[in-house]
């Protein structure tokens, strides 16, 4: 039977010395929650939330989380865009115990409002952002996980190997994912704080001028050193909508530029039903195992009729621009191979250069045979002709950009 809350109420005044509570109101959605919780409002006016677990595997989350709270100290936290709670007290209850924290004005973000709200896609981009930018000295000095990168790449492999091991994962499902393991380029990342279990019921939203901005992350169990990437596995599920997110993550980004964090997220991501149908394996629920493989089955569908969606990283060789000049200077103009249209014996390398940085005017000075550059002008005409390069896609991170301010005024008080 759930708590009232006038009992947690009563609890926490003898957790926290000298608390006054002047009002107190349920916090449990029917009771039906991991923990008994009460919202209170103190005599000052300061609002706290006082929460017991309801069960073995919720007072184990609880644990984690408070060495994890107090590990972000008020130094760590100012570097913050956000708010995360803060521990005010605890009393031992039956067995377990009550904590009692400051309360985090906001919603749960609902990710169907980032396609709509380009405030809200930026704020959370810098927000995530800003947890990777952590100092990583504090992780060690609260005694919480720093996973290297071998071991995180073999915690993935662990998980491809078990789930390949019951003999319901797809061929096209295994082999994609045992492609993008055994990817050493797709690994090659520089280990980050990160929030470990960041998922939307874990980030609180406000409103503010018309938009949403993210003004809480709670849940900090899984404190840790890891991949950045595990924190945007649910982002780079949004398809569209969380390309918005991911671009205002990386522009927010203190550190340098992890060319296939995307990847990796997109790999965590669908090693997510692997988790669950081993979940289900492990407790023997039937139940579990058949909707983990109708989502494999729904992943074949998608990984099979699009292959421009690969997770690997192998492209082919890369090419300098000298290494191209020369290629084409022995490729007959006029040539080509079955099967492929376009053109490639014409291309304004002045426009690549620009794009790797170079000097376009320091190495030609009119040696260019007249007639080559004829037929290069006239095959301007052929629509296929690859004289235009668009450079864009060069403009891969901006590394000196900070994570975006927010203000704290006009607070929501809507529940966590």
């Amino acid at each position: 039977m759930a708590r009232s809350h006038l009992t947690l109420a009563a609890l926490a005044t003898s957790a926290v010395a000298d608390l006054q509570v002047r009002g107190s109101g349920a916090h449990t959605a029917g009771g039906e929650g991991n923990y008994d919780a009460a919202r209170l409002v103190t005599g000052d006016g300061r609002e706290l939330i006082v929460r017991i677990p309801t069960s073995q595997q919720a007072e184990t989350e609880q644990s984690a989380d408070l060495i994890a709270l107090r590990a972000l100290t008020p130094g760590i936290r100012s570097r913050l865009p956000f708010d995360a709670p803060t521990v005010v007290g605890q009393l031992p209850v039956d067995g377990t115990r009550a904590v009692v924290l400051d309360f985090v004005a906001g919603s749960h973000l609902d990710p169907t409002a980032l396609g709509r709200d380009e405030v809200l896609s930026d704020s959370l981009g810098a927000a995530v952002a800003a947890i990777h930018s952590l100092p990583t000295a504090f992780i060690a000095e609260a005694g919480l996980p720093l996973l290297s990168t071998e071991l995180i790449r073999a915690d993935a492999h662990r998980i491809v190997s078990r789930a390949a091991e019951t003999r319901l994962l797809p061929t096209a499902v295994r082999e994609r994912w045992q492609a993008a393991v055994e990817d050493h380029s797709l690994w090659q990342f520089q280990p980050t704080v990160i929030h470990g279990s960041l998922a939307a019921d874990r980030v609180l939203v406000i409103r503010q001028d018309g938009h949403g901005l993210v003004n809480g992350v709670i849940e900090w169990g899984s404190l840790r050193v890891g991949d950045p990437a595990l924190d945007l596995h649910w982002i780079a599920t949004l398809g569209a909508t969380g390309e918005q997110v991911l671009s205002a993550y990386a522009a927010s980004c203190s550190r340098g530029p992890d060319r296939f964090v995307t990847l990796r997220a997109r790999l965590y991501a669908e090693l997510e039903i692997a988790r669950w149908l081993l979940h289900g394996r492990d407790s023997h629920d039937e139940t579990i195992v058949e909707d983990a493989v109708a989502m494999l089955d729904g992943l074949v569908d998608r990984v099979l009729g699009d292959v421009t969606d690969p997770l690997g990283t192998t492209t082919g060789p890369v090419l300098d621009v000298d290494e191209v000049e020369d290629m084409l200077d022995r490729t007959p103009i006029g040539s080509s191979s079955p099967g492929i249209a376009m053109q490639t014996d014409t291309y304004d390398r002045s426009e690549l250069e620009r794009a790797l940085g170079r000097d376009p005017s320091g190495s030609d000075d009119g040696d260019s045979d007249d007639g080559e550059t004829d037929d290069r002008d006239h095959a301007g005409a052929d629509a296929n002709a690859t004289d235009q390069i668009d450079t864009s896609s060069f403009e891969l991170w901006d590394a000196a950009a900070s994570p975006k301010d927010r203000s704290h005024s006009d607070r929501s008080s809507s529940s966590e």
